[in-house]
């Protein structure tokens, strides 16, 4: 079991930045990709970040690509999500998520074993 938490959610203007940070209780050997998802109110939860653990290749959603990202540290069993140039349309519940079965590289949410409780970004005009 990994147990994971979010953190570094908050409110912000527009154009404006957060980082988020998401700690695994454990260590993460073993975990195929770590990624982050989103979900805003009245819409279904969207992909918005990957990184494969062992190579660090990453991969972004259409939406994000030039203003997030992704970025791991496996000696503290962590991985972030640098956002900048923030949008009113990128608030949301923000998820960080583990695949420790996934055969490849995958960025779709039922292919992640392990989830966050979530962390509110919240971007105003």
């Amino acid at each position: 079991q990994v147990y994971l938490v979010e953190s570094g959610g908050g409110s912000v203007q527009a154009g404006g930045s957060l980082r988020l940070s998401c700690a695994a209780s454990r260590r993460t050997f073993g975990v195929y990709a770590m990624g982050w998802f989103r979900q805003a109110p009245g819409k279904e939860r969207e992909f918005v970040a990957f990184i494969n653990w062992s190579s660090g290749r990453t991969s972004y959603a259409d939406s994000v690509k030039g203003r997030f990202t992704i970025s791991r540290d496996n000696a503290k069993n962590a991985v972030y999500l640098q956002m900048n140039s923030l949008k009113p349309e990128d608030t949301a519940v923000y998820y960080c998520a583990a695949g420790r079965t996934m055969a490849a590289d995958s960025y779709l949410a039922e292919d992640f074993d392990y989830w966050g409780q979530g962390t509110q970004v919240t971007v105003s005009s």
